[in-house]
């Protein structure tokens, strides 16, 4: 599939507050004219799993039917992965395992479903990971730094045409520790500086980079309804000066999250699916 490809760089519970304060690397990219950037409301309820297929299907919560983290079923096609697989294209994840679990097979085996390479479900070749005995003094995340590395190591073997970068750290430590603290903030920034790494070489192998969030985070550590700090959430589009060129920097307003899958299918020139109704933003 002879098309542009996409990375799609997903930090779970980034604020849009904390994502302008602590992401330095990204927010310089705006500030040089090399990336936008766009305010996005998530959907509701807030949660990770309703937002996930939300942030591919382009649908909402309440369409899509997946409105719980506790619900075990995979997300309705038509979808990101879908639509690239039908294409002919390859796709790939590093993910937790709710991805597996939406877009590969329902339920999710923790032995035979954590590692796929050229597997027959949605996404192709996937690398994922699990939250199993997390607590406040074990988050059970694997490093931003592993996770990122992984991304490249895929990108190099099967050059996917669509790859999705999880991390759900800054998740983990929210609720451990609430937004408001030193060690989510540390955390924000700690994913910003190791995209600083990886962004440079994920683009100069010709990929457009993505970066968005599920969901925020209240400061008392909790998401899933309607408060102020739990639905605005960043997006930026690592476009480069040779793409941006003087249309660069922040966007006005509020965009809506369901704008995000028709955005990537429109980027890699694929067919936008009737169901996705809300308009790309590129």
């Amino acid at each position: 599939m002879d098309r542009q490809k996409v990375i799609l760089v997903m930090i779970d519970a980034l604020g849009d507050a904390a994502a302008r304060a602590q992401c330095g690397y990204l927010m310089g990219l705006v500030e040089a004219g090399q990336a936008r950037l766009w305010r996005m409301q998530a959907v509701l309820p807030s949660l990770s799993l309703p937002a996930y297929t939300s942030l591919h299907s382009g649908t909402a919560p309440a369409e899509h039917g997946l409105v719980s983290n506790d619900l075990q079923a995979m997300a309705p096609a038509p979808h990101v992965f879908s639509v690239v697989r039908e294409a002919g294209g390859v796709t790939a994840a590093v993910a937790e395992r709710l991805y597996a679990l939406l877009f590969n097979a329902a339920p999710f085996d923790d032995v035979e479903h954590l590692d796929v390479t050229d597997g027959p479900g949605w996404v192709t070749h996937g690398r994922f990971y699990t939250e199993v005995r997390h607590t406040r003094f074990n988050p059970s995340m694997p490093g931003d730094h592993d996770i990122c590395n992984s991304a490249t190591l895929l990108l190099r073997r099967h050059a996917p045409d669509y790859l999705l970068v999880h991390s759900a750290a800054a998740d983990a430590v929210g609720h451990a520790f609430g937004a408001d603290s030193f060690e989510y903030r540390h955390q924000v920034w700690n994913m910003d500086n190791e995209l600083a790494l990886a962004i440079p070489v994920w683009r100069a192998a010709g990929y457009r980079v993505l970066v968005t969030s599920d969901h925020g985070m209240s400061a008392e550590g909790r998401h899933g309804g309607a408060e102020a700090d739990m639905r605005p959430v960043p997006f930026w589009d690592i476009c480069g000066p040779e793409i941006c060129g003087s249309d660069g920097g922040e966007r006005e307003g509020t965009v809506s999250q369901l704008a995000v899958a028709p955005t990537i299918l429109k980027i890699m020139g694929l067919p936008i699916p009737q169901s996705m109704r809300t308009p790309p933003l590129v």
